[in-house]
């Protein structure tokens, strides 16, 4: 079974002229990126190529916590009461981050380093086994979006506050990457950083681009569900993508806030199509912190387009957000 999601368009994307896809390709934040776009047989696709691999790497250089020196790795070593002046993207993705961490109710929360670090998830070492409750706590203490104070571009540190913009960097890069080839003249094109896409015109068919929406490997025997992605980017928060097992405890990457562990609200994966794809990542890991009941309702409340699958005793069962349910095809 495939179900077709093809967004509500005021007019569709325009048939290219001419013209053929290429497929560019590259590394970036610990996986890979590639891009199909249109353009002439003889189009300068290593040019092409280095302004997308400068584009991404600059959201490293600025927002990765693997890199001593990026911008976020400084700030979070600044003394306490100091200002840093954050670069623009940065800027941008922290003042997002801010803005949906307060519409969540925290449930997006920028400035868990600290337990993400404690928790293995993060550049320092780890033994594998949780944390305990104490140390967990002392984490928690320390973080806090409303703690961040941003004035214009000048970010204050409250002292030992610790930034991870791992919930929406990467859908950032990916945003970057897709401007970087509109600067180029592109004007289709279909970007993918880690899973995280963002597709924007038609292919010389005149066909969208279309793409598959991720399912955790346990419901690989549910419908497929393809969805045609002009003007919009996708991305995909799961319990299976990154993990540790300890005892006969699963421990996933995505933290709650409230608690300072693991989200476990029954939650296996929630997709999230917007407009940017900044937003999209953002928004599913949000999603999956709230729990399938209340992330049901959010989204619901927000026309969020979102596909959350949660577990329902032995199985995993799906909810469609009416957002989302309403591209279905016919």
């Amino acid at each position: 079974m495939t179900r077709v999601l093809v967004p509500r368009l005021t007019e569709p994307p325009a048939r290219p002229l001419g013209g053929v896809v290429h497929a560019l390709a590259g590394e970036t934040m610990g996986t890979t990126w590639s891009a199909r776009l249109l353009a002439q047989p003889g189009a300068d696709l290593a040019g092409l190529t280095a302004m997308v691999q400068r584009a991404l790497d600059a959201v490293v250089a600025q927002m990765s916590p693997w890199e001593p020196l990026s911008d976020l790795s400084r700030y979070n070593r600044s003394a306490a009461g100091t200002w840093t002046t954050l670069p623009a993207g940065m800027a941008t993705v922290l003042r997002r981050a801010l803005a949906i961490a307060e519409a969540s109710n925290g449930a997006f929360d920028p400035t868990l380093g600290a337990l993400t670090d404690l928790w293995g998830f993060g550049p320092l070492p780890f033994d594998g086994a949780p944390p305990s409750p104490a140390e967990t706590g002392t984490a928690r203490e320390a973080s806090g979006w409303r703690q961040l104070v941003l004035d214009g571009d000048a970010l204050l540190q409250p002292g030992g506050l610790q930034l991870d913009l791992n919930g929406i960097a990467k859908g950032f890069g990916v945003d970057q990457a897709a401007a970087a080839l509109a600067r180029a003249g592109v004007k289709s094109c279909l970007v993918e950083v880690g899973g995280e896409l963002r597709g924007i015109g038609a292919k010389p068919d005149g066909q969208p681009w279309w793409v598959e929406l991720e399912r955790p490997p346990a419901s690989q025997d549910g419908p497929q569900t393809v969805v045609a992605l002009h003007g919009l980017a996708v991305a995909t928060s799961g319990d299976y993508r990154r993990y540790f097992d300890h005892g006969d405890r699963r421990y996933a990457h995505t933290l709650d806030p409230a608690t300072g562990a693991p989200a476990d609200r029954g939650v296996v994966s929630v997709t999230v199509l917007a407009e940017t794809c900044m937003d999209a990542d953002a928004w599913a890991t949000a999603l999956t912190v709230m729990g399938p009941e209340t992330a049901l309702a959010f989204a619901t409340d927000h026309d969020l387009a979102a596909l959350i699958i949660r577990r329902a005793g032995a199985g995993l069962e799906e909810q469609l957000s009416p957002a989302l349910a309403a591209m279905l095809d016919p």
